[in-house]
């Protein structure tokens, strides 16, 4: 009898969570959608310098004009603004940064961007950007791809302490180097 009152008694706290679980509702997937990129970029790499987390707009047929208008205050991706963080002290576009977390924003012009590390926190978007919160600014080289670049991205790329950050969009493409 104990056992059979010790079933039921699990049985019904089991069905409880099991509705409990499945009346929860997921989101579907962001359009666009959050990642990271980090130097050294080897998985097999624990002791990383840089790690950025941003959102990935994407052109959808749109210019890059379109979503990042030259001379205004770019979140650097899409809903939050990117977050960068130095593990350790670097040089970031030739200037000195202590090691911690930043919001990175970006100014885009023709033949230069503004690059942007600011103590703001949990940002949404460019939207309550102050230029007092500026920790460095620093000026990125533009070139230009080849091919379109859908999805904005980040990337690095560089040997031992020397590495560069590549911010890409539709044919743009922006070096900042970063020493640690």
């Amino acid at each position: 009898m104990k056992k059979n009152l010790l079933f039921i008694a699990v049985l019904a706290i089991g069905l409880m969570f099991t509705n409990e679980m499945s009346a929860q509702k997921f989101a579907g997937l962001d359009k666009s959608p959050m990642d990271a990129a980090a130097y050294p970029s080897s998985y097999k790499e624990s002791n990383k310098m840089v790690k950025v987390v941003y959102s990935r707009p994407q052109l959808n047929g749109r210019s890059l004009s379109e979503l990042v208008p030259n001379g205004k205050v770019w979140r650097t991706g899409a809903n939050e603004a990117a977050e960068i963080t130095f593990y350790q002290d670097v040089t970031f576009g030739g200037a000195a940064v202590k090691a911690g977390n930043y919001t990175l924003f970006t100014i885009p012009s023709d033949g230069e961007w503004t690059i942007i590390l600011s103590t703001a926190k949990n940002v949404w978007g460019s939207y309550f950007y102050k230029e007092s919160e500026d920790v460095v600014r620093v000026k990125g080289t533009v070139s230009k791809s080849d091919e379109s670049i859908e999805a904005f991205s980040i990337v690095f790329d560089g040997t031992d302490k020397n590495a560069n950050m590549y911010f890409g969009f539709a044919n743009t493409v922006v070096t900042v180097p970063v020493k640690g």
